[in-house]
């Protein structure tokens, strides 16, 4: 089985993937307006390799993650943090407290 195949994790653990486990290249793409195609033809893949990204069947490899942001014009941390906006929140917050003590 090979590391990055979730979903043969998946069917190992029985436990099926829910919406939650939607890979975040997926919303990022309809945030942006953009294609699993336009994706496939920005990065020269084959269009079901991007759909497999998307659907969590295989991840694409840290490099490919740092195209994938530069073209989508987005921080990596935004497809790799399930709630970046939580997550940005967050970091603001922390910020604030930190300049306050």
């Amino acid at each position: 089985m090979a590391i990055n195949d979730n979903k043969s994790l998946s069917l190992w653990h029985k436990t099926p993937i829910n919406m939650e486990d939607v890979n975040r290249i997926k919303m990022v793409l309809v945030e942006k307006k953009r294609t699993s195609k336009w994706l496939a033809e920005q990065l020269g893949v084959n269009p079901s390799t991007v759909s497999k990204w998307c659907t969590n069947t295989s991840q694409p490899d840290v490099a490919c993650l740092l195209k994938i942001a530069d073209l989508l014009e987005v921080d990596i941390k935004e497809l790799l943090v399930r709630e970046y906006k939580s997550y940005l929140l967050s970091q603001e917050s922390n910020n604030v407290m930190a300049k306050l003590k």
